[in-house]
């Protein structure tokens, strides 16, 4: 007479359960990697839009041609310095800086990603023009460097 299987052996269990052990393994940790890549291009983007909004406000002023105090962008007033925003006005000039955290110290406005590990990793700095023949100074602080922690 035979017999009918009805399940699975523990031995096949066991074996599942090893394998799927030994994936997560590996899967973990490439997943864990990701979220500071994310960061870490985050951070990079918007060091591309300080400079892009900068450069923008600056052919703003260029245009106008009688040396503005102010230009109007996306219907926000953005306050200039030597013809380039100036720390209040590039906040206004980029309107979203979700995911960051801004602190402004002696003439700097610094971004730093939240989440962050080591802060210092994951920062953009961003410096006013000190005079009409010198752009703004913008930055990214640690990411082309050393992105652990970021």
């Amino acid at each position: 007479m035979r017999r009918i299987q009805q399940g699975f052996t523990l031995i096949e269990l066991v074996v599942v359960i090893t394998i799927l052990g030994i994936l997560a393994a590996f899967a973990i940790p490439r997943f864990a990697a990701l979220d500071a890549a994310a960061r870490t291009s985050a951070t990079s983007a918007l060091v591309g839009s300080l400079r892009s909004a900068s450069a923008l406000a600056h052919a703003l002023y260029l245009t106008a041609g009688t040396a503005p105090t102010t230009v109007t962008m996306e219907g926000q007033t953005v306050t200039l310095a030597f013809g380039y925003p100036d720390l209040p006005g590039i906040v206004l000039a980029l309107q979203d800086t979700s995911g960051f955290s801004q602190a402004t110290a002696t003439g700097t406005l610094t971004f730093t990603k939240t989440g962050a590990a080591t802060p210092l990793t994951c920062i953009a700095t961003y410096v006013a023009a000190t005079s009409t023949t010198v752009p703004p100074a913008i930055e990214s602080a640690g990411l082309a460097a050393d992105t652990a922690g970021c």
